[in-house]
Order: structure tokens, then C-alpha cells, then sequence
């Protein structure tokens, strides 16, 4: 067990840590390790400084009708293995992915048969998944979830008739959605980030093509703009906000190629400029901030579904094997809980 390479090897030796366990503000014992003397490269790095790393990675999910296994899995640093997790009561695809104080949502999603609109909500402390979460308004796939200012925005997607540019915002206090101004566009399997107090919603596919379009969202007015378009059309793209900038990678493009490039839009300058591209193509993949490393996990590069994950650096703009996931999750989506 462990990350581990394409062979099945484990790609390397955990570190020795010591471990200690802390009481949760739900009061169950959650595993947290202690600091440990950073090491010369991370002293000099730019990266945030944090000297103890925590952060739980989790694969949610990952259905296809010809696998419909849905898996949850969650990554183990300390051991530096994956472990398997309770899987969702509902299986299904093109599921939404997020996180709300200390727990993953999932929204919406589909199967052969219909799209959903009902959440579930999972607690890592029990390792168990609850279905007393309201539901959208209307069901929907392709989505993209995103948190700000303690609500979850459901932002998109597809009712199963046509790409939507509704906007519904969950109140984990009330469990209840209310609905927002709309997008200006439509759109289905875009992704989103929260930058500087502004939401921003990328690309996706209008029920057409695939989009290279952007908006930002000020919640403040509630009003809707359009920002600088990417370099390139994408839908299904990783996408996360690291150092200060927010990085798209991957995805499809207009011709339903594959892509392997990534890009990155600066704030200051309200602009989109190239990085290093990925090792590998991916679709439908994740991309997440764990424990201060920018990741790249899983996807499809149009023949396979990869287990594979890719760390980017910075510094050197670019990419390294970072190891692999045990089992793959066509669609599955990467969640983190600080």
C-alpha cells in the first residue's frame, strides 16, 4: 500500500513522524502530527509557510455505466498510503465536490437513468455519509461547487435538457438553497475559484462548445462581469487557487481534444499566461492544494482513466510524478479538509 507508481510499487518511503492525537471540536479523536524542523528546500521556498501539515485528501466518487463502483478514498501522509472510505449512498456520476467547515459535500450528478438533485454530506470523524442535506432546486449534473464566506455555491450545470447558468447558495446553518443572480452565460462542467473576495466561474461547455469565457461573481453587490478570457477553451478542468493566482489546467478543449496545458490568471493584472504543461493529458481531473503542494490527480487522457498524480513546482515551473492512486474513479472528484 501507499502512493504508488504505475507498476504498483510504492513510490517511496514515508518519513518518520512522530503522531499524536487531538480532540475535534465534535469531540471523536482525529490523527494530526506534530511539527517536525522543515527541510532546507521548503526554508527557502516561496511556498506559505505552515509547519504542520494536516490536510486530509479524499477521492470521491469516480461512475461510469460500465463502472459504476463510486469509491472514496482517502490519502494517509503519515503512511503514506491510500485507505478506503465509506463510499456514497447514491452512486453516480458528474457529481459536485466540496468542502464546509470540516466536511465534503456532494451535489447533483447523474446516472444512466436520470439526474439528481438531492447532497449528501460526509463526516470524516464517523467515516459515514447523511442524506438530511436539502436538495437544488432542480436536478442537475456538472456542476461546480465552491465555498465563500461560510456558503456553498452551486454554480451551473446541466438539467438534462440543456446547460444552465443558475446559481443557488446553501446555508449550512439554515440547510436551506437560495437562489442568486444568474451567470451570464450557461454553463456546464466550468470550474470556479475564490480569489481575493470575488468568485470567479471558468470556461465549461455552453451545451454547444466548450468555452474560454470568464465571470467573477461580487457577492457584495451581487452583481455579475466579464473577466479576461483563458488562452484556451476548456471544460472539465482542474482548477485551484495557489499563491495568489488561479491555476486551470487540463481538461477539453473546442475540438473535444484532450489537453495537457495549463494556465494560470494573475489578480493584479487581470491576465491569463502559460505554464509548464502536465506530464500527461487529463480530463474530467482534479486539481487541489495539499499541504502546500499544488497537485494534479487523476483524469482521463482519452484511452484510460489514470491513477496517476503530478505535483507542479513553482519555482522551476514544472511538473514531477507525485505517485499514483490505488484504484482508478472515471469522474471522481479530489476534495481536501484543512
Amino acid at each position: 500500500m501507499g502512493v504508488y507508481n504505475e507498476q504498483g510499487a510504492a513510490l517511496e518511503e514515508p518519513e518518520p513522524r512522530h503522531v499524536m492525537i487531538k480532540e475535534t471540536k465534535r469531540g471523536s479523536p482525529r490523527r494530526r502530527r506534530m511539527a517536525t524542523p522543515l527541510s532546507p528546500r521548503r526554508q527557502h521556498s516561496r511556498l506559505p509557510p505552515k509547519d504542520v501539515f494536516d490536510d486530509m485528501m479524499f477521492m470521491v466518487g469516480g461512475w461510469t455505466q460500465d463502472d459504476p463502483s463510486c469509491l472514496v478514498e482517502q490519502f494517509c501522509p503519515e503512511f503514506n498510503e491510500w485507505r478506503t472510505a465509506a463510499r456514497m449512498v447514491t452512486k453516480r456520476g458528474n457529481v459536485a465536490v466540496g468542502t464546509l467547515d470540516g466536511m465534503i459535500y456532494t451535489v447533483g450528478g447523474e446516472d444512466s437513468i436520470r439526474c439528481y438533485s438531492s447532497v449528501e454530506r460526509y463526516n470524516p470523524d464517523t467515516n459515514s455519509w447523511s442524506t438530511d442535506v436539502a436538495p437544488l432546486s432542480c436536478p442537475r449534473s456538472g456542476v461546480c461547487l465552491v465555498v465563500m464566506d461560510g456558503y456553498l455555491y452551486a454554480i451551473g450545470g446541466h438539467d438534462g435538457i440543456a446547460a444552465i447558468n443558475t446559481v443557488e447558495r446553501y446555508d449550512p446553518k439554515m440547510n436551506t438553497w437560495s437562489k442568486q443572480a444568474p451567470m451570464l452565460a450557461r454553463r456546464t462542467k466550468a470550474v470556479a475559484a475564490v480569489l481575493e473576495g470575488n468568485l470567479y466561474v471558468i470556461g465549461g461547455n455552453d451545451g454547444d462548445m466548450a468555452l474560454n469565457s470568464v465571470e467573477r461573481y461580487n457577492p457584495v453587490d451581487g452583481t455579475w462581469s466579464i473577466c479576461a478570457h483563458m488562452l484556451s477553451p476548456r471544460e472539465n478542468a482542474g482548477c485551484a487557487v495557489y499563491l495568489g493566482h488561479i491555476y486551470v489546467v487540463g481538461g477539453k478543449d473546442e475540438l473535444n481534444l484532450v489537453l495537457c496545458s495549463a494556465e494560470r490568471f494573475n489578480p493584479d493584472t487581470m491576465r491569463w499566461t502559460p505554464v509548464k504543461r502536465m506530464r500527461s493529458k487529463r480530463d474530467n481531473m482534479s486539481l487541489v492544494v495539499f499541504n502546500g503542494a499544488l497537485l494534479a490527480v487523476g483524469g482521463s487522457d482519452g484511452v484510460t482513466t489514470l491513477k496517476t498524480i503530478e505535483a507542479y513546482c513553482h519555482e522551476t515551473n514544472t511538473w514531477r510524478h507525485f505517485g499514483s492512486m490505488k484504484s482508478k474513479h472515471p469522474g471522481g472528484r479530489v476534495a481536501v479538509l484543512c
